[in-house]
């Protein structure tokens, strides 16, 4: 891959808080480029961007070049962005956030990528925390905030990257995979891959990119279907549940809340006992595909089994931000968490997971994302959020895409029983706090801004 950082000085990122832009900024302010960005939201994210010194711009204005000689810009820019059409017109260089993501995993011997529908940023991380555990100098990209990486990236001198990657418009076929982990693949982004025949060519297209090894979910079969179509003559290790994969948990015990333990059998021996500090079965799967990726990696079972013990979750994933009383149990606290799940599939398991924990209600604050997706799956949308106790709908965050008027948050509230429908977080804030008991779990969910509503919904509680 031709690289186009050779020669270049000052790079501006369009959309520089974006979960896909902050880190690979934060890779070449560590190397020494000269970084700008412009967003039209303001976030925690942009206050991390900040904090390294970065100049950000609120909104997106063509003076914002200034001398740039790169521009970065994600899917989510349009053509008629005044930043990206004067860079354009003026000749100044632009390269797809993802073409980025692929110059650096080409630089590396072994860049692990992680795909699949759900459990991508979570199993990176798990990945990341142990690698770290086993003393390895490596390179990361996460899509969320991870305290070890005092961010969301870093550049090492390994050879190892330890990479998410992201399915939509066909991202992660720019990169270079050397192993790829799959983890899943449901129906999702089908504005952009209009079907799972679609959406299942991608992923065998990621895999005849791999260059060395496939760890795939072996009880998914939309996997087992998109490697079998691809050149899967290459080395293949299989995870899940079952006792059919060479990586599968035994004897799976909760601990407490936020702890289980599992045993870890690799073609049926046992390797030893693990202990996660993240919540439900999901994140032991989880953890399985992680241990996979970095027993391969040449890391001990030990230094895994460390490195899984001291990951205490991402940002943005079940992120417990408010408990009170902090020590008291959960019946007899107000517990607010944040949750990027913003599919019916990771709702559902975020919610299960979340009646298993002892709290007298649970409740869902979620903010559908995208209309072609809250339109495609509303019928699934509500039968997941339906789990929790009390459901309040914010309005849909359009994101990339225009209101076609054809559907709205009302649409699923009207099939939830015990749901509202508030359009602001303000309003949404007021009356969570208002109504909020001794003994609740809140839990804000989407991939949207509705992480303000979660700190909203703090301050209210505290006053």
């Amino acid at each position: 891959m031709t690289d186009f950082l050779k020669g270049k000085k000052q790079i501006h990122f369009i959309g520089i808080g974006g979960s896909g832009m902050y880190p690979l900024a934060q890779i070449l302010h560590a190397q020494g480029y000269k970084i700008t960005g412009s967003d039209n939201n303001e976030t925690v994210t942009l206050d991390a961007v900040r904090k390294m010194g970065i100049k950000v711009f609120a909104g997106h204005n063509a003076a914002n070049l200034g001398d740039s000689d790169l521009v970065i810009y994600s899917s989510a820019i349009s053509g008629e962005n005044p930043e990206f059409k004067t860079a354009r017109e003026n000749g100044i260089m632009t390269r797809d956030r993802a073409e980025l993501l692929g110059l650096f995993t080409s630089q590396h011997d072994k860049a692990v990528c992680v795909v699949g529908t759900h459990g991508k940023t979570t199993v990176t991380s798990m990945l990341v925390h142990i690698l770290m555990a086993a003393s390895l100098d490596i390179s990361a990209f996460v899509g969320g905030k991870l305290k070890i990486l005092d961010g969301s990236a870093r550049i090492g001198s390994s050879g190892i990257m330890a990479v998410e990657a992201c399915e939509f418009n066909n991202n992660f076929l720019k990169l270079a995979p050397d192993i790829a982990v799959i983890l899943n693949i449901d129906e999702d982004h089908m504005d952009f891959f209009k079907n799972m025949d679609n959406l299942r060519k991608a992923y065998s297209d990621f895999c005849n990119l791999t260059s060395d090894l496939i760890i795939m979910n072996g009880d998914c079969l939309n996997t087992k279907v998109a490697v079998m179509n691809s050149d899967y003559r290459k080395k293949t290790i299989t995870f899940g549940f079952s006792e059919t994969n060479d990586y599968y948990p035994e004897n799976i015990k909760k601990l407490s809340d936020f702890e289980s333990s599992f045993e870890l059998l690799r073609d049926g021996g046992s390797l030893g006992e693990i202990i996660i500090s993240v919540p439900g079965e999901h994140n032991v799967l989880n953890a399985v595909a992680a241990c996979a990726a970095g027993l391969h990696l040449g890391v001990s079972f030990g230094a895994a089994k460390e490195g899984l013990r001291s990951f205490t979750g991402a940002g943005r994933r079940f992120e417990r931000i408010y408990q009170e009383p902090r020590h008291a149990e959960p019946a007899n606290q107000i517990t607010v968490v944040d949750d990027y799940a913003h599919h019916p599939a990771e709702v559902e398991a975020t919610l299960k997971t979340a009646k298993n924990m002892g709290y007298k209600r649970v409740w869902a604050v979620h903010q559908p994302f995208t209309y072609s997706r809250t339109k495609a799956l509303q019928g699934d949308f509500a039968a997941a959020l339906a789990i929790a106790d009390k459901v309040v709908l914010s309005e849909i965050m359009g994101g990339r895409e225009a209101d076609s008027g054809d559907i709205k948050s009302e649409d699923i509230a009207a099939r939830i029983a015990d749901s509202v429908v508030i359009q602001d977080f303000e309003g949404i804030a007021k009356y969570v706090a208002r109504n909020a008991e001794s003994g609740d779990l809140i839990i804000t969910m989407g991939c949207g801004d509705v992480d303000k509503c979660a700190r909203l919904i703090v301050q209210k509680l505290n006053k």
